[in-house]
């Protein structure tokens, strides 16, 4: 799997903001630049993808003095694969399709499978962690389960 470095860094920055929601500055908007400096993304870069993350619904924006991005719903209730689908789209595409539409013919027409698979593996576990749970570091067991394995890290 490879995710963007767009989506890197709005999953960052969704963290970012799910925990200064809970931390000593709560319920006040969290500008551009101070995201751009505690998650060191070039501030520009990041201007645009809280754009795209408030059209797709994911932040909320206030311009002004008192200005800045908050999330639009509780931090528990954004998945890291909505924020991901709002950045690069649907989680898993061959060549820019989705697997279900491939035509595989011959000894190749597993493949469509394989790749259905990866994507529904791929979903359950960025549908299973929300913006929270990274924030607060504190991942589902299944997540802590994967990781403890060391085959995961090679």
């Amino acid at each position: 799997m490879r995710l963007s470095a767009r989506v890197d860094y709005a999953l960052r920055a969704a963290a970012e903001l799910a925990a200064t929601a809970n931390g000593p500055g709560r319920g006040r908007p969290v500008t551009a630049d101070q995201i751009a400096r505690a998650q060191e993304i070039p501030p520009k870069f990041l201007e645009s993808i809280l754009l795209q993350l408030r059209r797709g619904g994911i932040v909320h924006a206030q311009r002004g003095p008192e200005g800045g991005y908050w999330l639009a719903r509780p931090a528990e209730e954004i998945s890291l694969a909505e924020v991901i689908r709002v950045i690069d789209g649907p989680l898993a595409n061959v060549r820019g399709q989705r697997p279900e539409q491939l035509g595989y013919h011959g000894p190749a027409r597993a493949l469509q499978e394989v790749w259905i698979a990866l994507r529904a593996s791929e979903r359950e576990i960025l549908e299973l962690v929300s913006v929270a749970d990274v924030a607060a570091g504190t991942l589902p067991a299944r997540i802590t389960e994967l990781v403890a394995d060391p085959r995961a890290w090679i």
